[in-house]
């Protein structure tokens, strides 16, 4: 009797250790496969700069020599191509072209005169009243009239593009970011009168560290943010990389960050419109291309 006791003891131990085991390789099953979440991807931070794209920024300045007479417009304003910014004085140019005019009027009426003392003379000698020596005359009279009526014609047409260099006009569509000139001061060619700015066309001019050169490719995406703006971001894409590092040229927001680190240049395309304006420094992320 003891002996069979003793039996059903080892046969109920080796049972529950058959379930321990088996409860065991369960949850080892269970937990081999269960998922492993992925790891975030590393994102990339770099600092950078709104700009416009090559074109769509173009600083003004005066083609002539002379005294402000009338700024046009301020800044803030928007313009389109060809409308003034700017009149310089043009008093003088003005009088030599009215004077220019009056010549050229004079010298059409003796290109007139001459055309008939021609015909005249062609008609004398023809029944030889006159003799062909008058009639060479009569040709070379009217040669010399048309030749200065192309001269007070190029005179003419010089003043009148002289004149129109005294207005300072805007070269592309745009909004005046800055007024460099007020009326009476007087300037010099090439002296800067406004900046026109294309601001419907910008993308952001940005630095990242060549450590992460590997991580940067065409097609990241970016998401940009800016201190003056907190809890907002906007969305870009990576459209350019440089092809080689060079020193930094921003400075840098963080004063305990180095100025003198190695770069690499990233254009990036703005996905939608931001209320950021040209020049605000801004803070990217970004996301390496797969």
């Amino acid at each position: 009797m003891r002996t069979q006791s003793i039996l059903w003891t080892a046969l109920l131990g080796v049972g529950l250790l058959g379930g321990t085991a088996l409860q065991a390789v369960s949850r080892a099953g269970s937990a081999a496969s269960a998922p492993v979440p992925e790891a975030a991807p590393r994102r990339v931070a770099a600092e950078g700069r709104i700009v416009t794209y090559p074109g769509a920024e173009v600083r003004v300045g005066a083609d002539r020599a002379g005294r402000i007479t009338s700024v046009s417009v301020v800044e803030g304003a928007i313009v389109r191509k060809g409308d003034v910014l700017a009149t310089l004085e043009s008093d003088e140019l003005t009088a030599s072209l009215a004077a220019a005019v009056a010549r050229s009027a004079e010298t059409e009426a003796e290109v007139r005169l001459a055309e008939l003392t021609r015909d005249r003379r062609r008609a004398l000698v023809a029944e030889k009243i006159a003799a062909p020596h008058d009639l060479d005359q009569a040709e070379r009279d009217l040669e010399i009239a048309i030749a200065r009526r192309a001269t007070a014609a190029a005179e003419t047409a010089r003043l009148r593009a002289q004149l129109r260099k005294m207005r300072v006009v805007s070269p592309i569509d745009g909004t005046v970011t800055a007024r460099a000139v007020d009326a009476g001061e007087t300037v010099a060619p090439g002296d800067p009168i406004a900046t026109v700015a294309d601001l419907r066309r910008l993308r952001v001019d940005a630095e990242a560290d060549e450590a992460d050169a590997g991580a940067l490719a065409v097609g990241s995406a970016v998401d940009v943010t800016a201190d003056g703006y907190p809890g907002q971001a906007w969305k870009g894409t990576i459209e350019e990389v440089a092809d080689s590092v060079t020193l930094r040229a921003l400075k840098p927001q963080d004063p305990g960050r180095p100025t003198d680190t190695r770069i690499l240049a990233v254009k990036v395309a703005l996905a939608e419109r931001t209320p950021l304006r040209l020049g605000t420094t801004v803070e990217l992320r970004i996301t390496p291309a797969r």
